[in-house]
């Protein structure tokens, strides 16, 4: 059957439509859903007014891989198509391993992207990968951000991430490469049933005879995500009501919080905890129980490097001293994966956490009306161990700090 060229190219047409980028970037594999996005994006630029840019992620996992990014090396120089190599420097770490790849392709493509001044990025998901997905989510009684499936859009590292493709059938994209004679890399891992995706995309075909299809799940999927986006918005408009966000801490008004549904207090929590830590994994049920126990009840409880503590009318998400005590930045760099500091630097100086022992350098830390707790775990501009500033705690010395949010103002 002929594909549908026109259904194709609208999809890539729309990528990222209402930012009109200058330039946007395809992480390419050299897999049939990458490639074609790439030649998609290649023909819909000069109209759509963008350039296209290309990298692909050598995991190191396979010894072919190296040959096979040069491939896509030689392909990119034909059709004209700036393209760079992204090597993972640490496969052998421990955890899941297509977890781990996963987030480091995703970094890698943010450092590139940063670099090369491009800030949408495309990735060739399809259909099929979101009814994989949702399969997935079922296999392990996932919740509803479990069973919403791939997001269409999503930012990370400063970077906007787009999948074009998502309600496109992978073998639209196979056909679409087969009528222009393009061939494409395939990856032997995507036949070891010992990946769960891989489980998932042969338990695809046994399902069809019910009626249960790609399209059907994908579907299935946007529906859900409709949901998700609906108790998201919920989430934030809550938030407004009763979080204040001062000097990276999340200061929560316990009435207000506690007047909200019960789905909307986990999602309040769950954010605070995942803004204060970084992209990561959420918190597992029984640990963000844990903590909606001590925000009703009062108390104390550590997360994750988190400290979460409730009394009287007021409970304080912020960062444990223990978690950042070691952690140090030079200039330019963020400070604990969340704060920027500018200022006079000379060069040698080093941003570290404040801690005890520096607020008793900052006479003025009583006037800024935060506890010590909160400021002992801001950054500080230190020369060796001499105290050169404190932007937070009153000691500014021409510095000034700002800590990405955890909520959307």
């Amino acid at each position: 059957m002929p594909v549908d060229e026109t259904a194709l190219l609208a999809a890539a047409g729309r990528a990222f439509a209402g930012d009109r980028p200058a330039i946007i970037g395809v992480a390419v594999s050299g897999g049939g859903d990458s490639l074609a996005l790439l030649h998609l994006m290649q023909r819909v630029a000069p109209q759509a007014g963008w350039r296209v840019e290309a990298a692909t992620v050598d995991h190191g996992l396979r010894p072919e891989a190296a040959a096979e990014a040069r491939q896509v090396a030689a392909l990119c120089r034909d059709w004209g198509i700036a393209h760079e190599v992204l090597r993972w420097a640490d496969p052998q770490g421990v955890g899941n391993l297509m977890d781990r790849a996963r987030r480091a392709r995703r970094a890698l493509l943010a450092d590139w992207a940063g670099r090369r001044g491009i800030g949408h990025v495309v990735l060739g998901h399809t259909a099929d990968d979101q009814a994989e997905t949702l399969l997935m989510g079922l296999s392990r009684s996932a919740g509803l951000d479990g069973l919403s499936g791939m997001r269409h859009a999503f930012r990370e590292g400063g970077v906007v991430f787009g999948r074009p493709l998502l309600d496109i059938p992978r073998q639209f994209l196979r056909d679409y490469l087969t009528g222009r004679g393009i061939g494409w890399i395939d990856d032997p891992s995507n036949e070891n049933e010992a990946f769960t995706r891989v489980r998932a995309r042969r338990a695809l075909k046994a399902l069809k005879p019910l009626g249960i299809t790609v399209g059907k799940l994908a579907a299935v999927a946007d529906h859900l995500d409709m949901a998700r986006s609906a108790l998201e918005a919920a989430t934030q408009d809550a938030a407004r009501r009763c979080v204040t966000e001062r000097a990276g801490a999340v200061l929560l008004d316990r009435a207000g919080f506690q007047r909200a549904p019960m789905e909307i207090q986990r999602r309040v929590a769950r954010q605070a905890l995942c803004g204060l830590v970084g992209p990561g994994y959420p918190p597992r049920e029984a640990e963000l129980n844990r903590i909606l126990g001590v925000l009703a009840a009062g108390g104390k409880a550590t997360l994750r490097g988190t400290l979460v503590s409730a009394s009287g009318g007021e409970a304080v998400f912020r960062r444990e001293w223990r978690a950042v005590a070691g952690v140090t930045a030079r200039r330019g760099a963020l400070w604990d994966g969340r704060w920027t500091v500018e200022g006079p630097w000379q060069g040698d100086e080093e941003l570290r956490a404040l801690g005890a022992a520096g607020l008793r350098h900052c006479p003025a830390w009583r006037d800024t009306g935060l506890a010590r707790g909160i400021l002992e775990v801001t950054p500080a501009i230190w020369s060796g161990e001499r105290l050169i500033a404190a932007p937070l705690a009153g000691l500014s010395g021409g510095f000034s700090a700002t800590c990405t949010p955890c909520f959307q103002s």
